[in-house]
């Protein structure tokens, strides 16, 4: 795939296809001045596109995606990737705990400043 087939297909722009391959993260294959990605490339940016919707650096990603060679049927790379996967969950739940907290604290705060301002609202009529 050319780099514009690579945009339209996953929804990136080429500078983003540009920074994964200046990250060793992509290696298309060069014709002049085109850049030519493989199955392998798009496999590749599809996990890539996954792990950042999930959170997982740019570093974690590569090392992820460099334990693919290492030949022993991707065990290595899944156990790691589950790992990283269940720490990665265990934060985000922690931030969606601390997120439904401060909801809570400030929907009180929003039903106090109502009732706040009716009251006031009262007592002026009240004066008129």
């Amino acid at each position: 795939m050319t780099i514009r087939e690579m945009c339209d297909a996953f929804d990136v722009t080429p500078r983003t296809l540009r920074f994964y391959e200046s990250k060793e993260l992509l290696f298309p294959k060069r014709e002049g001045q085109k850049r030519l990605f493989s199955k392998r490339d798009r496999a590749r940016l599809k996990l890539i596109l996954r792990g950042k919707r999930f959170g997982f650096s740019l570093e974690e990603i590569r090392q992820l995606l460099d334990l693919y060679d290492i030949g022993d049927q991707q065990h290595t790379q899944l156990s790691r990737t589950y790992e990283i996967a269940r720490d990665r969950l265990a934060d985000m739940e922690r931030q969606r705990d601390e997120l439904d907290t401060a909801i809570s604290e400030l929907q009180e705060q929003l039903k106090w400043g109502e009732q706040v301002i009716a009251s006031m609202t009262e007592t002026g009529k009240a004066a008129e």
